[in-house]
């Protein structure tokens, strides 16, 4: 009974993991690389036709989006999932498939006025079809058997509509062991979608660190808050753009704003207008209005119930073609626009920066993640300019992160729920960048347990616990320059020490206030020396 690491080790996104048991392997998650993670999206550390089973913990693409791939590959076993992750997955991974077409369309047209080859899609549409022919769905709490001695069961991990953790029961020559696989945790309190459920039972989890250095910025009320945005910014006569992922998060933001339009909250312009503008949140915001019995927490239940519907208010607009979207950037009127990529590096949100970052009467707020390398992350790095379809784009609107606003648990609850397991033999930590993946699971230990975080290609046997396999960290690819200036190294470390900063600052909350004054004096005094 092996585990084997092959994708978001020390790293956030590209996850995967393969389990080894009676001589059949699984996969739990194929997604793809994103950022500086981003190795060679096209190689996989195995050959597709070893697999026998896929288990998808939810659809973002991080944790779905090379399953097409392992099918172009060769895989033809059985994909596993529940039910609203499938009609998610099916929506995404064509969106995904028509990503990788047009990259490589436009790759070959560059290559041909350079002379070189032309350049293949990693998957097609057609491959992405053939996903949805392989994929079985099941319902919280059901146990499926997969093959002899090994059963799988999903429990609800509050992340995304349809997400979950995977709990397998797996036996092998006589030799019983427990797999948790935690997913994405959720974050507490999110509209929509239920609470993650605690697990007590596992001889080994591998769970997601995403924010296990440091815990979300307490927002007593989000629609308040965003609001308040809102209406500065449209009384100032600017537009508010909010790159949102698709997926979970534009359904989340346009139930803050049905509750704001509802409680009168903007006063400047309390009819503003409100633009989807992506084809894929639309898709996706038609599945969240669908059967979520079973899915949604209760105030979510009563709309759907009392048929108020849960994103539906006056002024929403959902532009669907090229030019719709176009004019959205010709036409001045205050409004409020969400847009995909969530981190700004593909997409119809690309042009609306490239129109609005420059006008100080607008803001660019980030309702999500920023990963490592991101356009969104360099802005909320405070860049003065960006580079944009070949052209330099001063950035003088105002950017605004809601850090609380974020569909992963935070370090404080990401511990509450390593603490519900009764002693496991083992936790791995994945899913989280290289600085804190190991210094969450080195937070685990000093709880009493026992936790590491593995490198690519770390084997394990789940036997006997021990390492079989020593995995390596890859080389990443350097963070891409945004503004045309060469950054140095030393300066790229004083960021980066700057970031370690604000983490212990954030995890200082509740010690003494002694401590904490001489903390801040120190720092005011290495400032104050700097700046002479």
């Amino acid at each position: 009974m092996k585990l084997s690491f092959f994708g978001a080790d020390q790293c956030v996104t590209g996850s995967c993991h393969c389990l080894e048991v009676n001589g059949k392997r699984l996969l739990v998650d194929c997604g793809l690389q994103q950022g500086r993670d981003e190795l060679d999206n096209s190689d996989l550390p195995f050959a597709a036709n070893t697999i026998d089973c896929v288990l998808v913990t939810h659809a973002h693409i991080d944790h779905s989006g090379r399953i097409p791939m392992l099918v172009r590959q060769g895989f033809k076993g059985r994909i596993l999932t529940t039910r609203l992750t499938a009609q998610l997955l099916e929506i995404m991974l064509s969106d995904s498939a028509h990503i990788q077409e047009a990259d490589a369309e436009y790759q070959s047209k560059k290559n041909q006025r350079a002379g070189r080859g032309p350049v293949q899609p990693i998957y097609t549409m057609a491959d992405a079809m053939q996903v949805m022919d392989l994929i079985d769905t099941c319902e919280y709490d059901q146990t499926v058997k997969l093959w002899d001695g090994v059963t799988a069961a999903f429990t609800d991990a509050g992340h995304l509509l349809g997400s979950a953790s995977i709990t397998i029961e797996a036996e092998e020559n006589g030799e019983r062991r427990t797999i948790v696989f935690s997913g994405d945790i959720g974050n507490g309190n999110q509209p929509i979608i239920r609470e993650p459920v605690l697990l007590k039972k596992a001889d080994y989890v591998v769970m997601e660190s995403t924010y296990g250095d440091r815990n979300h910025t307490e927002v007593w009320s989000y629609t308040a808050e965003l609001a308040q945005v809102i209406d500065r910014t449209l009384r100032r006569g600017g537009t508010v753009v909010i790159p949102a992922f698709a997926v979970g998060r534009t359904q989340e933001v346009l139930y803050f704003i049905r509750r704001m339009k509802q409680e009168n909250l903007v006063k400047s312009v309390p009819d503003f207008p409100v633009y989807i503008d992506s084809p894929l949140a639309s898709k996706a915001t038609a599945i969240f209005s669908g059967d979520l019995t079973g899915y949604l927490d209760d105030e979510a239940m009563e709309l759907v119930n009392t048929h108020q519907g849960m994103f539906t208010f006056p002024g929403l607009h959902i532009t669907e073609s090229l030019d719709e979207s176009k004019l959205l950037n010709t036409d001045r009127t205050p409004k409020v626009l969400l847009s995909a990529s969530g981190m700004c590096d593909a997409g119809r949100i690309r042009h609306h920066l490239k129109h609005n970052l420059w006008r100080p009467e607008c803001t660019v707020v980030f309702v999500g993640y920023q990963g490592e390398g991101t356009l969104g992350r360099s802005l909320l790095e405070g860049v003065p300019s960006v580079h944009l379809f070949g052209e330099e784009i001063a950035v003088r609107a105002e950017i605004v992160n809601f850090k609380g606003l974020s569909s992963h648990a935070d370090r404080d609850h990401l511990l509450e729920w390593a603490q519900s397991f009764e002693k496991p033999k083992h936790i791995f930590v994945v899913h989280g960048d290289r600085e804190v993946a190991p210094y969450f699971a080195e937070s685990l230990c000093k709880l009493g347990l026992s936790a590491h975080a593995p490198q690519y290609t770390e084997e394990v046997d789940l036997i006997t616990g021990k390492i079989t396999q020593i995995g390596y960290l890859p080389e990443r690819k350097p963070a891409p320059d945004r503004t045309g200036t060469k950054i140095s190294s030393a300066y790229q470390r004083l960021v980066a020490m700057g970031k370690l900063l604000q983490s212990v600052i954030e995890r200082s909350k509740g010690r003494a206030n002694r401590d904490l004054g001489n903390f801040a004096d120190q720092i005011k005094m290495l400032i104050d020396k700097w700046e002479k």
